[in-house]
Parts: C-alpha cells; sequence; structure tokens
C-alpha cells in the first residue's frame, strides 16, 4: 500500500513556485539571476498599515479571533463591497481566509461531489485545475486563445456546460494574461448562465484594482444582480496592497455558502493572524491614494516590457489591460537551437534556457495550460526589467 493518496497523483506542483524556486537555487551558487516569474509587488507594504500591524501586537489583540474574521475586519470588506462595487452583503455573508487561494479552496471542498465540473477559461491561474482535483471535482478548461484575448466567450460557455457543471471560475483581471472582462463581456456570460440554473460562478477579483489606459474593472455579481445568490465574489489584499506576506483574502456570497465554507475552514486551519486582520482593516478601510502610483508605476512598466520584448527574434506581446503580467507568444523560437545544439522544442524549454544562460527566471505558459508562450511578471524594478529583458532579446538573438 502506497503511502499517498491516490489524488495526489493527479496534482502537479505549482510551475510559478517551481522556477522561483530553481532561480534561489542558482542565485545561492552565485549566478546572477533575476526573477520575474513570482507574482507579488515590489512595493513596500504602506507605513500606515504596517504601524495598525503593530498596534495590534502591543494592544495584545493575539488571540484567536473568529474562523470567519474578526466583525470589525467583515465590516470593513461589507463597506468596500457597497464603495467599489455597489454590492450589498451583511456581515454573515462574508468571510476571511489565509489568503485568496484559501477562500477559493474552501468554496470547491465545500461544493464539490465526485463527477461536478468546473468549467474556467485557460490560460489559467496554476491553482486552479489542482484545486478542482485535490477537492473532489473535474477541471473542464476551455481553450480562449490570443485571438479571443484570452477571454471566455459566451458560445464557448454554452458548450462546455453540462448537468454535472457547478461552478464557472473567472478571473479579471487575469493571470496570466492580464485580460480584463469588459461589463458587455460578463452581461453574455450571465445570459448563458441565466438559463443554467446549478451553475455558480466563482469571481475570482484578486487584481481589481490593476487596470489600466481605458479598460474597466467589472465583477459579474455587480453587472448580474439577478445571480448574485449564484455568485461567490472573491478579493483579498495581497495584490492591491502590496501585503502578499500577511495572508488575507476573502469572499461573499450566499449566507448558505460562507457558513459551509467556515465549517471547512474551522477544521483546517481556523482563522488567519489576528494580526494580519487589524492591518487589514486599515488597508481596506483607509487613504487609498497611494494606489494610483502603484497603478502608474505598474503602467509605465507594462509599456517598457511588452516594447523590449517586441524587439526580440521569436516574441510576440500583446499590450495587457490589467494585472501585472504579459503573456508573450513564444511560438517564433520553438524549434531553433542554442548556441550549444539544443533545440528548442517547447516553451518550458525555453524558459530553462533563458534561466539558465541567460539569468532570467519566467514561467512557461505549460503552467498555466497554455503553449507556446511564456508569463513574465513586471512587478519588479525598472532597472531590473530593463536588464532582465535586455537579456531575454540577447537570448532570442542568440538561437539559430
Amino acid at each position: 500500500m502506497g503511502m499517498l493518496a491516490a489524488r495526489m497523483s493527479c496534482v502537479r506542483p505549482s510551475q510559478t513556485k517551481a522556477m522561483t524556486l530553481r532561480a534561489a537555487h542558482l542565485r545561492a551558487e552565485g549566478q546572477s539571476v533575476i526573477t520575474l516569474s513570482q507574482g507579488e509587488p515590489d512595493f513596500d507594504t504602506p507605513s500606515k498599515i504596517c504601524e495598525a500591524g503593530i498596534k495590534a501586537i502591543t494592544d495584545g489583540h493575539t488571540r484567536y479571533t473568529p474562523v470567519a474574521g474578526t466583525q470589525a475586519l467583515r465590516d470593513a470588506i461589507v463597506k468596500k463591497f457597497k464603495r467599489d462595487n455597489n454590492l450589498t452583503y451583511e456581515r454573515d455573508q462574508v468571510t476571511v481566509g489565509c489568503g485568496a487561494k484559501q477562500v477559493l479552496f474552501n468554496a470547491l471542498l465545500a461544493t464539490l461531489d465526485a463527477g461536478d465540473e468546473v468549467v474556467f477559461p485557460i490560460p489559467c491561474w496554476v491553482s486552479y485545475p489542482d484545486m478542482v482535483q485535490l477537492a473532489g471535482g473535474v477541471p473542464v478548461p476551455v481553450v480562449c486563445g490570443r485571438e479571443s484575448g484570452f477571454k471566455l466567450s459566451a458560445s464557448a460557455l454554452e458548450a462546455a456546460l453540462t448537468p454535472n457543471t457547478k461552478w464557472l471560475m473567472l478571473n479579471s483581471p487575469s493571470n496570466p494574461t492580464g485580460a480584463v472582462y469588459t461589463r458587455k463581456e460578463l452581461e453574455d456570460l450571465a445570459g448563458v448562465l441565466r438559463r443554467y440554473s446549478r451553475v455558480m460562478v466563482l469571481s475570482d477579483d484578486i487584481y481589481e484594482k490593476l487596470v489600466y489606459g481605458d479598460a474597466k474593472f467589472a465583477t459579474m455579481a455587480e453587472v448580474s444582480p439577478d445571480l448574485k445568490d449564484r455568485i461567490l465574489t472573491v478579493n483579498g489584499v495581497s495584490k492591491t496592497y502590496a501585503m502578499t506576506g500577511w495572508r488575507v483574502g476573502y469572499g461573499a456570497g450566499s449566507s448558505e455558502l460562507i457558513k459551509a465554507m467556515n465549517t471547512v475552514q474551522g477544521q483546517t486551519t481556523s482563522h488567519t493572524s489576528s494580526i494580519s486582520q487589524y492591518a487589514a482593516i486599515i488597508a481596506i478601510e483607509g487613504d487609498q491614494s497611494y494606489l494610483s502610483d502603484f497603478v502608474t508605476t505598474f503602467e509605465e512598466r507594462r509599456r517598457l516590457v511588452v516594447d523590449m520584448l517586441n524587439t526580440a527574434p521569436g516574441l510576440s506581446c500583446d499590450v495587457p489591460d490589467g494585472a501585472f503580467y504579459v503573456f508573450p507568444s513564444c511560438a517564433g523560437v520553438i524549434g531553433r537551437k542554442t548556441p550549444a545544439g539544443e533545440v528548442i522544442k517547447t516553451d518550458m524549454d525555453f524558459a530553462l534556457f533563458l534561466l539558465e544562460e541567460f539569468g532570467v527566471a519566467v514561467v512557461p505558459g505549460s503552467g498555466f495550460l497554455a503553449s507556446p508562450f511564456i508569463r513574465i511578471s513586471y512587478a519588479t524594478s525598472t532597472e531590473q526589467l530593463k536588464t532582465a529583458c535586455n537579456n531575454i532579446v540577447l537570448a532570442c538573438k542568440s538561437l539559430q
């Protein structure tokens, strides 16, 4: 009898974490490596938020909290949804987890039975299919190519739905592509969902504030209020407030679903850190003015990276509307040879070539169920981005 559960054979290690770890190993061996594989803002957590965390410690807020989060934090989240999204929730319709990832997983574990299907567009965040399988469900990826802006159309959604479909998972702005669904596109998807009353929607809004140019953020529950009871809206403080390590995510939905998710969380992690929760209140309720500086900086970096990558032979990069990633096609380098005579057969081969020979860590598109692409995070300094992109251009020019 094997030590591990059979379900573990279906779960892949995260390629984003794997590439970041490989970069760290090379760096420890003395190689200069620039890491563009991690989805983490390089900004410091704003000082007022840090001060709130410190004050929580000095004030003795170091005890257990309710599993769903403190009343004060949930009240702040209720106000946030009303202020930013015109969504009205009660406190018992909100739950707080150890990052948005846990909130997503709690929802899947609380709702999926064997054979239940979860539809999601690909490219997708690396964890979606594996979380679905760990929760006992069946992932149903729907290919959404570059020609569609990497977005799910109403017709593609309808074709993917079956009597076994339990969830549609949507992430906008998207990791890894930066795609942002318009209000009209969400309305079209809602038009399909109205004919399938069993299907719920998991709206992953973690990059909500990181939208550029003329693009506008919209979320399904606000666009289609008649479907609100079937929608779980998930968000968090990690990306918006540069609080990745604080581990605070949250979700809002029907009382029945939130209660079930709290039961799952109560038997696993209990609540997230009490210190982090007090800091998150200040993040959500406090001064938001620095967000415009974050967005401006990201927007400048986005243009720099896109322009530089499009000078690299074999790469082709579109301008994304949100998040802090670009997702260039590397189809033009497939089949070419490295200076050592090795053939680049896959996007993984190309990513390893960039890392080991040119000191740049990116994530292959295969990690997001989309090839041949690479994902590059521009959530790092402009100086490092210039150096990294220059190295990528040189790497492409070295291929024959």
